[in-house]
């Protein structure tokens, strides 16, 4: 799926997207997710990219100093400006592979659910855009999913590169070809070593949670 068509698949979504998280086999993990994400990012300048509704920019407002939540699709983001916020972030619509210079500079970042949507091809180009908004030893969270059967989407399509993609059905009824990858530990280590002084992944039943210090 190329952006423009995964920005118009959110967009269609926006009013029904946050019903993924009331899933009752995920709450265990949610719960300990929204328990620490927040401390992580306590204190930080925080860009986040991909913030959807503004499902987990609700939890980083409680203890980051500032928040400039980042989307490219508009109606997802009128809907996360709509929450009530301990502290109001910043959004801006904004292409996570080209992020504008006018973001400014963080010392911290969070991107819940976006590397999954990422073609293998593209993660570099990712990297190098957020990467060049962030200080040096800038604290960078992200957020996706595990693949999980009976809970997960089941797998419809690989490519020739090796992307994954998921058929999604709407409430209206309409089937979304959409792309989601679920990298490995080590595909995530081998990507992200030549950039971090450390990585760690934390791995649970439905979700994994990675962590980097940027070099």
């Amino acid at each position: 799926m190329e952006s423009a068509e995964l920005v118009d698949y959110y967009r269609r979504r926006a009013a029904e997207y946050e019903a993924i998280y009331a899933k009752p086999e995920r709450q265990s993990d949610l719960t300990h997710l929204k328990q620490i994400i927040p401390g992580r990012l306590s204190g930080a300048w925080v860009l986040e990219i991909a913030c959807g509704t503004g499902y987990w920019t609700t939890f980083i407002a409680e203890t980051a100093a500032s928040i400039v939540a980042t989307d490219l699709a508009q109606e997802p983001v009128q809907t996360a400006q709509s929450k009530a916020y301990l502290k109001m972030p910043a959004f801006m619509v904004a292409d996570a592979y080209a992020l504008p210079e006018t973001l400014g500079r963080f010392d911290a970042a969070f991107a819940g659910f976006w590397w999954s949507h990422v073609p293998l091809a593209r993660v570099e180009e990712f990297l190098a855009s957020l990467h060049a908004r962030l200080e040096p030893g800038a604290r960078i969270l992200m957020l996706d999913n595990r693949y999980a059967d009976g809970s997960s989407t089941p797998i419809s399509e690989i490519d020739l590169d090796g992307n994954t993609f998921q058929l999604r059905r709407l409430a209206d009824g309409s089937a979304v070809r959409v792309l989601k990858n679920f990298p490995s530990e080590a595909e995530l280590h081998g990507r992200l070593s030549p950039h971090a002084i450390s990585v760690d992944v934390q791995w649970l039943e439905y979700y994994w949670l990675m962590e980097y210090r940027l070099k």
